[in-house]
């Protein structure tokens, strides 16, 4: 096996302790007993646990960023909601790896680290302008939208995964009626805003996901 051959492998064995178990709990034998190989082997082609980490973790954070990446055809509720299918995939297949990476494992505070994390939120950013028809610098309300929902996101998988104890399908809805609220609270304040978002929802249909978050909102208020 080659030399980088031989690294991706360890990548892959790696990401996969990493992902059913807490970095911090894995050690450098399992992974080398995983791999079919010695220790010291693994010590050849990385220097520590650390870095071969860092590596696992950009191999996720590729995947993982990947997943925001949505055709820009039908309506922006739909692809939101598909947008929250692939994520919450990836926070399942990779549970105690992705606590241990937003709450604190043995790579947090490096700056690979933070780079690799903030790429994917950014990838997100993007994805989001992007589907929302910005082109350059949003305006700083939208700006504060995105993030925070982004923010908002990365919380509700880290609380949902210590039990599971609402039905996926349903937290993923309402993520996306999340970003509809933001939105719509930031448009009261902001008349570009507004305008954006009224241009949004005319596009959505009667059973999409933001049509339905207005029928329980008015059930809401007149019950």
């Amino acid at each position: 096996m080659g030399v980088e051959e031989r690294r991706q492998q360890l990548i892959g064995v790696a990401l996969e302790l990493f992902s059913r178990r807490s970095p911090d709990d894995v050690s450098i034998d399992e992974i080398a007993s995983a791999a079919g190989i010695s220790r010291p082997l693994v010590y050849h082609y990385f220097p520590g646990k650390l870095s071969l980490y860092e590596a696992a973790l950009q191999r996720a954070s590729d995947d993982l960023a990947s997943r925001f990446a949505e055709p820009h055809e039908g309506p922006l509720g739909a692809r939101l909601l598909r947008v929250m299918g692939r994520f919450f995939d990836f926070v399942e297949d990779h549970g105690p790896g992705f606590s241990a990476l937003m709450r604190g494992g043995p790579a947090v505070g490096s700056s690979t680290t933070n780079a690799l994390i903030d790429s994917v939120r950014q990838a997100a950013y993007d994805n989001m302008l992007s589907h929302l028809g910005v082109v350059g610098e949003a305006p700083p309300r939208l700006e504060l939208v995105i993030r925070s929902w982004i923010s908002l996101v990365e919380s509700t998988a880290l609380i949902w995964l210590e039990g599971k104890r609402i039905p996926r399908g349903e937290l993923e809805m309402q993520l996306v009626h999340d970003f509809a609220a933001l939105a719509a609270v930031a448009a009261t304040h902001d008349e570009e805003l507004g305008t954006l978002l009224r241009t949004l929802l005319k596009d959505e249909p009667g059973d999409g996901p933001f049509a339905a978050l207005a029928t329980r909102l008015l059930t809401l208020a007149s019950s």
